[in-house]
């Protein structure tokens, strides 16, 4: 920060990264409240030698800022005070003669820290210092294993607690999008741990997550959902009831994302495209950006929080919301692409299924909104949260014609894919469930629904057993 930029910050209000303290002849008691903050924040300036006036910030210099600069740096570079090592950048300034002193916080990566003892912990709020809450603590405390826990063995687990439909499903879909990899052509053994699912006897937390059976996932995550909620409005308050749709839970993580997207498909631009071969293909902006934020919010969840998953469809937009936080700020991230994942288990097996890519959170892929829709994206970063919001360019387009009745919705729904699974059915009479969700890309759960209302509807008829058996159609 040079002189001119500090002229210019002056002139200004406090922002969320930039303190003032008067401190004329020793250090601000409250000085180190702001030090915790910018270290569990995104980092900040603090500037000794200025006094608030009314709304007006004015230089009044410091009485020895020699020794006030020394004693700053050596308490935070010293291990009593604080619980990390911290090394600030220090700044001089001579204005009308009066010197002023500022001091660069970098954001830590080691979080939290705080000073004296842990209660001491404090994050930036706005323009102001906030005790941190023991939820947002333990967060920090979560993130000190940012990377690490996807990869490690979950116990009292095995193989059985794998998901046998969901791996054939998965490895399904790798072969039909990803046909070139290797991983292909293993036997599921060797597939599962060269894959990080399995490690010695036991599933990875990232494996379990993945393509685990319900039951296992909720010994390890109790309460294990990903939670969809479509809002008749602009917010709950605005709404007539709060939801029209809520998402029914899922096996797991491969799961959650076909039924998610699913729902989602629905609600944006989806022109209809065919490859080469005839096969239906997606792709639009929108839905490009849809399924990045998706993918993105299920492989950087921190799953051990007490929050969970969300995504909120309302008539002006969609918020995708997860627990934790993004690992750097949000400008930093929009101009590099680093690629830190939470969950690095999580983010291999999703970008082998070629819906992630190696690099960076997606930001470029999710900014394809704003060119499709006019519109700008939101993103939202805090210590135990991360928040993306798409808005649409047409406030209560699509939804406005799901609000009437949810059944009516869901029926609706059935009756398009039921068109695409007869054709299935006609062609080939032996083709299974698992083979309707391979071939139309949707969750076993809306396969077995959409094939119950179609022998409801008396349109096929079962014969014989689910394995050796055939539909017909009457």
């Amino acid at each position: 920060m040079n002189k001119k930029e500090l002229l210019n910050r002056l002139s200004d209000i406090e922002w969320e990264d930039f303190e003032i303290k008067k401190a004329y002849s020793e250090l601000p008691k409250n000085i180190w409240e702001t030090v915790s903050a910018f270290s569990n924040s995104a980092g900040g300036w603090i500037v000794l030698g200025v006094t608030q006036q009314g709304k007006k910030f004015e230089p009044t210099g410091l009485f020895d800022p020699e020794k006030m600069e020394q004693d700053f740096t050596t308490v935070l570079r010293g291990q009593n005070k604080f619980n990390v090592l911290i090394t600030p950048k220090s700044r001089k300034y001579d204005i009308n003669g009066l010197t002023v002193l500022a001091f660069y916080i970098p954001a830590s990566a080691q979080k939290p820290v705080y000073f004296n003892s842990l209660t001491n912990t404090f994050i930036r709020t706005a323009s102001g210092d906030q005790r941190a809450t023991e939820s947002e603590i333990n967060a920090m405390l979560r993130d000190q294993l940012f990377g690490v826990m996807s990869a490690r063995p979950v116990e009292k687990t095995s193989i059985k607690d794998l998901n046998q439909t969901t791996l054939r499903r998965y490895r399904d879909y790798m072969t039909r999008f990803n046909p070139g990899l290797p991983y292909n052509t293993l036997p599921d053994d060797e597939f599962l741990r060269k894959m990080q699912i399995i490690e010695g006897e036991h599933l990875t937390y990232g494996g379990l997550l993945f393509m685990g059976n319900n039951l296992a996932i909720n010994k390890s995550f109790p309460d294990f959902r990903v939670d969809l909620l479509e809002i008749p409005g602009i917010s709950y308050a605005d709404a007539v009831t709060r939801y029209t749709f809520r998402l029914e839970e899922q096996e797991n993580l491969w799961e959650y994302y076909f039924a998610i997207i699913e729902r989602l498909k629905r609600q944006i631009d989806m022109p209809f495209k065919m490859n080469e071969l005839g096969i239906a293909i997606e792709d639009s902006p929108q839905f490009d950006a849809i399924r990045e934020a998706l993918v993105n919010m299920l492989m950087h969840s921190d799953f051990f929080s007490p929050m969970k998953p969300r995504v909120r469809v309302f008539s002006d937009r969609i918020e995708f919301e997860n627990p934790g936080a993004f690992p750097r700020p949000i400008d930093t991230l929009l101009k590099k692409d680093i690629s830190i994942p939470r969950n690095p288990v999580l983010a291999k097996l999703f970008r082998c299924a070629k819906l992630a890519d190696n690099a960076g959170y997606g930001f470029d892929k999710m900014l394809k909104w704003e060119k499709s829709t006019d519109t700008k994206v939101c993103f939202e970063n805090s210590i135990d949260m991360a928040l993306v919001v798409f808005r649409f360019s047409e406030p209560n387009r699509k939804q406005a014609k799901n609000e009437q009745e949810t059944e009516k919705i869901n029926i609706s729904v059935n009756i398009k894919h039921a068109d695409e699974v007869l054709p299935l059915i006609q062609e080939n009479s032996k083709i299974t469930a698992q083979g309707l969700m391979t071939e139309l890309s949707l969750s076993e759960s809306s396969i077995r629904k959409i094939l119950a209302r179609l022998v409801k509807s008396n349109i096929i008829e079962r014969k014989g057993s689910d394995k050796d058996g055939e539909w017909m159609i009457l």
